[in-house]
């Protein structure tokens, strides 16, 4: 359906808002026969996809139809579709910068109206600034564009329309610098003190319209936080002044040399535990805008500058403290906070919820001890960043730019949603205006001037039970701008025809036996009533003959499936225990419970679709019985173009299923990484093992803190890895022969994450002494093991020689006196031929 077109001209409606209605409607499925017939009444018709209602009078067929024509005449058929609205759709801010020679007409886009000539670059920049800041007194800034929308959402019908944002030229920025000044950031304030002027002109070189604050924080006091002795209340550390809270000692102004000044005045404090008392002094500074001195159109840095951890939320029980933050102001008229002994810590989620409501970007800038944890703090803190901070601040000033150019370059799209009613998906090119459509709310390496136009997808999930729900405000911001595209969203959960101001609407009505509201064309019974006409009474005989026909689907069938009880003629479903679990439909033949239920989640979770009378209706973007697999190829496509899947797998259910070859397997999200390619594992790996385990070439602390600069390794007892988010393994073995693994993430192009393992997996330590000893040992104890044997069985031996000769002798018979072995020396022959004579 055509958007309906607002009081904006139609060159910029062209230029701003590119609407896509995601309504077209298919042939008759098989799903709309079995789905639509099912549903009763119009609200549960139209809140099924693709069903139409039809509202004819005396109509014998199953009104709920999902057929397109020659089914119902077009004057009695209900079915609405998403409708647009432009409610506020001004141009985006132009950047007023001369039109150079030879620059194409689309680059010089400045509107005529503010657009005026000069003949000197001198008097084009006074005019720059002059004119922006009469834009900016004027509130006239615009970077978000359309501002506000008007929408009508069916149930699970998408509704896609372009939102553009540009980075004005010379945008205001304020620069709150909130400092510990307790007494290890001594140093820090000296250096910092003489770096107010520099900091101020390096920040003009971005834009003329600069304001720079500052406050500093120490904690609470109480005790353990600080030394409650009187004299240590007051004078805590030599040449300290008294512990406080929060102090804001200098509200946003353009005086550099105030700023100087101001940080040389102000001493430091101390305190005895590690932790500080920042969170107290982030929230004061956020949610005080007038004493702290905000512009409502500008860039709000606020500069967090600690070498020390925080206190959140809960630590104040330790000093007795028990009542919760109330995330409100209150400093006195002196920039004092008043409630630091009286209001606990606030919590990381009210701190995060504070910037996003006044559209801060917190910098942390910490020492490199503390980095790791304001890195994670700042993944839970909506726009947020931590960075190095060398040991007396002396980088304060390139960090500051750093950071700043890093914010400004990219730009992140948000929303307020906070149930899963709404469902918002954005997808973007960047600036790639002639890539594929990538889903994303992120854009990066942004410059004055440039638009980026993202597409937002709004989808109606589910219907709210309080029909005084179906009215909502949606905020799309990017994030850390005071600019946002409100969308004004009403659900169409409900048919005209079921309100009173319906004219075929009557109660009473005779077509209803005067039992019950004719609506739709149905009787909607009053509760002691049942039947098509309300004809039968529940106080009556339950089953009457030929009613129970009524409820059968076929003959084969059973008494409302089985799920039901049948009442006059209709089926009164079965309630479940659960209240979300719902058995409806004329014959109690669908319900919302029974689909397939991959990995534990229904039609695989909210997001992916949700169970229609036993089958899964896909949202967007995903198709399959269960909605498990993505409705396209675009996911397995390179961001920089290219084959599916890098030409070495395929696309399964939009995830890459990376092929297997001879010397691996291929990996990666898009398989673009084979299998013999190191990546930057050896780049990475020496800067791992100093910092994560003090070995490698190195080992020096100053040699590792003069190279490893770009990441600090999170350490995690495993290293598992995402391809989803591009994440790389990578696996060494060091000197010692022990493993370790790590793993990278390089995907944003000023930032590496890497996780590494958190101890090495080293072979037992091996004694060579004692193995010696032990050979020795055992070689001595065969030896002796061997001869004792030789000796036992030669024993043994001998014994039993000695044995059987005794035996022997004992059975000899000859005369014990005569040696049997004796023979005569003498040797008598006879001559055979001698006679004797």
């Amino acid at each position: 359906m055509l958007p309906r077109a607002g009081p904006m001209a139609a060159g910029a409606l062209l230029l701003l808002v590119a609407l896509v209605a995601d309504t077209t409607l298919g042939q008759l499925s098989n799903y709309q026969l079995t789905t639509c017939p099912g549903k009763t009444t119009c609200s549960q018709c139209i809140q099924t996809t693709n069903c139409r209602w039809c509202t004819m009078p005396n109509f014998t067929h199953p009104r709920c139809h999902g057929q397109i024509e020659k089914y119902c005449p077009e004057e009695y058929t209900v079915d609405p579709s998403n409708t647009f609205q432009l409610v506020q759709g001004r141009e985006l801010t132009k950047p007023s910068r001369r039109v150079l020679e030879g620059q194409s007409e689309r680059e010089s886009y400045y509107s005529s109206s503010h657009y005026q000539s000069s003949s000197s670059s001198s008097s084009s920049s006074s005019f720059q600034q002059s004119s922006y800041e009469s834009e900016s007194a004027a509130g006239s800034i615009v970077q978000i564009s359309p501002q506000r929308v008007s929408l009508k959402l069916r149930l699970n019908e998408a509704f896609r329309f372009n939102v553009n944002y540009a980075q004005a030229e010379d945008y205001p920025v304020d620069l709150y610098y909130l400092m510990d000044l307790s007494k290890s950031m001594e140093d820090d304030k000296t250096i910092l003190s003489t770096l107010g002027a520099d900091l101020a002109s390096e920040m003009r070189k971005i834009t003329s319209n600069f304001k720079l604050g500052f406050g500093s924080f120490v904690d609470k006091v109480l005790m353990p936080y600080v030394s409650t002795v009187p004299k240590n209340l007051r004078e805590p550390c030599p040449g300290c002044v008294a512990p406080y809270g929060y102090h804001n000692l200098m509200p946003l102004s353009t005086d550099a040399n105030l700023f100087s000044q101001e940080v040389q005045r102000a001493n430091v404090s101390g305190n005895l535990d590690a932790p500080e008392g920042g969170f107290d002094a982030i929230m004061q500074a956020i949610v005080c805008r007038e004493q702290i001195g905000w512009r409502e159109k500008a860039r709000r840095l606020l500069l967090f500058s600690t070498d020390a951890g925080f206190h959140y939320a809960g630590d104040g029980k330790l000093g007795g403290v028990i009542t919760p933050n109330d995330g409100e102001c209150h400093l006195d008229h002196n920039g004092r906070y008043t409630h630091s002994t009286t209001q606990d810590y606030p919590s990381i989620s009210q701190i995060n919820l504070k910037v996003k409501q006044n559209a801060i970007n917190v910098i942390f800038a910490v020492t490199a001890e503390e980095l790791s944890v304001y890195e994670q703090l700042s993944r839970l803190v909506e726009g947020s960043s931590a960075a190095k901070l060398s040991n007396d601040s002396s980088n304060i000033v390139s960090l500051v730019r750093d950071q700043y150019n890093k914010i400004s370059s990219s730009v992140e799209m948000k929303d307020n949603r906070t149930d899963n009613v709404i469902d918002v998906k954005y997808y973007s090119r960047c600036r790639n205006t002639n890539g594929a459509l990538q889903q994303t709310n992120r854009c990066e390496g942004l410059k004055v001037g440039d638009v980026v136009t993202f597409e937002a997808h709004i989808t109606l999930l589910k219907c709210p039970t309080d029909p005084r729900d179906w009215q909502q405000v949606l905020q799309i911001y990017p994030v850390g701008i005071n600019e946002s595209l409100t969308v004004d969203i009403e659900m169409l959960c409900s048919c005209p025809c079921e309100h009173p101001s319906d004219p075929e609407y009557r109660e009473r009505a005779d077509e209803c036996s005067n039992a019950g509201t004719y609506k739709c064309g149905i009787c909607e019974c009053d509760g002691t009533y049942h039947g098509q006409r309300c004809e039968c009474s529940a106080m009556e005989s339950l089953l009457e003959p030929g009613m129970v026909d009524a409820c059968r689907m076929s003959n084969a069938s059973e008494e409302c499936s089985g799920r039901g009880q049948c009442v006059c003629g209709v089926c009164v479903c079965e309630r479940r225990p659960n209240p979300d679990e719902l058995i409806d439909g004329r014959y109690c033949e669908c319900d919302n419970f029974s689909c397939d239920r991959p990995g534990g989640l229904l039609c695989s979770g909210p997001d992916h679709g949700r169970c229609v009378c036993g089958q899964c209706e896909c949202r967007e973007g995903w198709t399959g019985p269960a909605c498990d697999c993505r409705a396209s190829n675009e996911t397995c496509m390179p961001p920089g173009g290219g084959e599916l899947c890098s030409g070495h797998g395929t696309c399964e259910c939009g995830t890459c299923r990376c092929t297997v070859t001879e010397d691996g397997r291929y990996t990666g999200r898009y398989c673009e990484k084979c299998p013999t390619c190191a990546g930057r594992c050896n780049e990475f790996k020496h800067c791992v093992q100093c910092q994560q385990y003090k070995t490698g070439p190195l080992a020096e602390a100053n040699e590792c803190a003069t190279n490893c600069t770009l990441f600090v390794p999170i350490p995690v007892e495993k290293v598992t890895i995402d391809e989803e988010r591009n994440d790389n393994k990578c696996t060494f073995f060091d000197e010692d022969d022990c493993r370790f693994e790590f793993s990278y993430n390089d995907s944003d192009q000023d930032k590496v994450v890497v996780t590494a393992q958190e101890n090495r997996e080293c072979p037992p330590k091996v004694f060579m002494l004692g193995i010696v000893l032990a050979v020795i040992a055992v070689v001595v104890l065969i030896g002796m093991a061997v001869l004792l044997l030789w000796k036992v069985l030669t024993s043994i031996h001998d014994r039993r020689e000695f044995a059987r000769f005794e035996k022997e002798r004992m059975m000899a018979k000859w005369d014990t006196g005569e040696n049997p072995i004796y023979k005569q020396a003498t040797t008598t022959f006879k001559n055979p031929t001698y006679a004797g004579k």
